[in-house]
């Protein structure tokens, strides 16, 4: 009977272990990144099938809308890898919450607009107008560098345009002749601004734009430069553990392959969104 019993028990070891090794290899093909609906989740769509095909990878992509949840869900390891915010969000993140995350890549750029009911042409736009924007710090360098080009202020000689702060300017009448007033709000309720003709001119990011239904190359008073050298690439982002993992990498060797530069050119023809530049 004792041996009955040892060898019993055994044998259910045994099944254990083989049904735990079995779950683990299968969940070692599962790759689970967050993203924000389009054009990422769009995006990532398309190279679902690749990884499937190519590397035996399947991708769950858990859509999010909350920029602010993205990096913490992943430090806290509910995801693999997110793709949602290009590299300044990335790295003030980083300084403010000591996120143990790394840049696993460069993707897509989505040139950032500002967006009019009530002008058509810049000359028209007064002093004292209401500019409504991101309330989010990394956005401010970007968006004063496209009022700058635009000619709505001016940038201090000698500064970082990206070192700026929005109070900076607007307080300053040398660098905002126009006395442009700036009010900050979620980016998430822009689009919702925008079209109650809150305000004067809109700040808009490309993604929240295209879900909103603006086609920024037609609907933008002032559309930011889409050269390939833009700052604001939007990249893979994942743990420092794992940042050399297969599954990581083959991820962002597909995002960055040509066929899903293609898909991005084809689907986002407008220019709303456009590949990045890779080595």
């Amino acid at each position: 009977m004792k041996k009955l019993t040892t060898l019993l028990f055994t044998a259910l070891l045994f099944i254990t272990l083989v049904g735990c090794a079995n779950k683990n290899s299968g969940s070692a093909n599962t790759l689970i990144v967050s993203a924000t609906s389009d054009p990422h989740s769009r995006i990532l769509e398309a190279a679902k099938p690749i990884l499937k095909e190519k590397y035996d990878i399947d991708l769950k992509i858990k859509v999010l809308d909350d920029y602010y949840i993205f990096n913490k869900a992943l430090d806290n390891g509910e995801v693999d890898a997110n793709y949602f915010q290009h590299l300044p969000f990335f790295e003030e993140e980083l300084a403010t919450h000591q996120y143990d995350l790394v840049n696993a890549g460069g993707i897509h750029i989505e040139p950032f607009g500002i967006y009019s009911k009530k002008y058509s042409k810049l000359e028209d736009i007064p002093n004292g107008a209401a500019v409504i924007i991101s309330n989010s710090v990394a956005d401010n360098g970007r968006i004063l560098a496209i009022l700058a080009d635009a000619g709505l202020i001016k940038i201090p000689e000698g500064k970082n345009i990206f070192d700026l702060t929005i109070s900076e300017i607007q307080n300053n009448k040398d660098y905002n002749p126009k006395a442009l007033k700036f009010n900050e709000i979620k980016p998430e309720l822009l689009v919702t601004t925008f079209n109650s003709n809150e305000g004067d001119l809109v700040a808009i990011n490309g993604n929240y734009a295209i879900q909103g239904g603006l086609n920024p190359s037609q609907d933008a008073l002032i559309l930011e430069s889409a050269s390939q050298d833009n700052p604001y690439v939007n990249i893979v982002a994942t743990t420092k553990t794992l940042q050399n993992d297969d599954r990581i990498l083959a991820l962002v060797e597909v995002l960055q392959s040509d066929e899903i530069k293609q898909f991005i050119e084809n689907t986002y023809s407008n220019g709303s969104v456009i590949p990045a530049e890779t080595n």
